[in-house]
């Protein structure tokens, strides 16, 4: 991967960031100081990244910056996964990871906020959940089921602005697609494993 891809990454994410309107966004991104140090990292791929080849078809406009660099440098990024084959299988392991662009852990530092992208398979569940962080998510995809506090799924448009509050549960289902998103996490430990409370579906 060339050096400068990961700042390439992060100054796409900020101008599509800076596109959207909304108080709760815009009282996230007030708080981000975007001259963050960058980390050297050790690239680590995901059976998961294949699946940018279909995002990569199906993403335009406003965010198909951002799904060029990661789909072009997959394998240059340091790709995470909080969970293992015992808690969800390995349908849902082969399907999922996330890229922490910034953070406590991610390729630039910040001990404030963190901020990065989530993959999931078609036909995943992603069960009920919750965090001490707040957390604010823009799918950069569309088709994925999104869930609340115990309320039904709600299908999402690509570009929807979905906010979890502190320790609320939340659940996403996708569908024939891959979901792709972006996500700002800010208040409590930005690198704590989430409490599950639900169990992943078949679907």
């Amino acid at each position: 991967m060339e050096p400068d891809i990961p700042q390439r990454l992060l100054a796409a994410t900020r101008e599509y960031l800076a596109g959207f309107e909304g108080a709760t966004l815009a009282g996230f991104l007030e708080e981000v100081d975007w001259s963050m140090d960058e980390r050297t990292l050790f690239a680590k791929p995901l059976p998961c990244l294949h699946l940018l080849d279909r995002v990569s078809s199906t993403v335009a406009g406003d965010g198909g910056k951002i799904v060029r660099l990661l789909s072009e440098n997959r394998n240059g990024f340091n790709w995470g996964q909080t969970y293992i084959e015992a808690d969800f299988g390995r349908s849902f392991i082969e399907n999922y990871g996330w890229l922490e662009l910034f953070g406590t852990r991610g390729h630039f530092a910040n001990n404030e906020m963190a901020g990065g992208f989530l993959i999931l398979g078609p036909h995943i569940h992603y069960p009920d959940h919750h965090h001490a962080a707040e957390e604010i998510y823009i799918p950069l995809t569309g088709g994925t089921g999104w869930r609340k506090g115990g309320g039904p799924y709600v299908e999402k448009p690509a570009g929807a602005i979905i906010h979890h509050p502190s320790n609320v549960d939340h659940a996403m289902k996708t569908s024939a697609e891959p979901l792709l998103a972006l996500y700002l996490w800010r208040g409590g430990p930005l690198a704590a494993r989430s409490t599950i409370t639900g169990k992943a579906e078949t679907i």
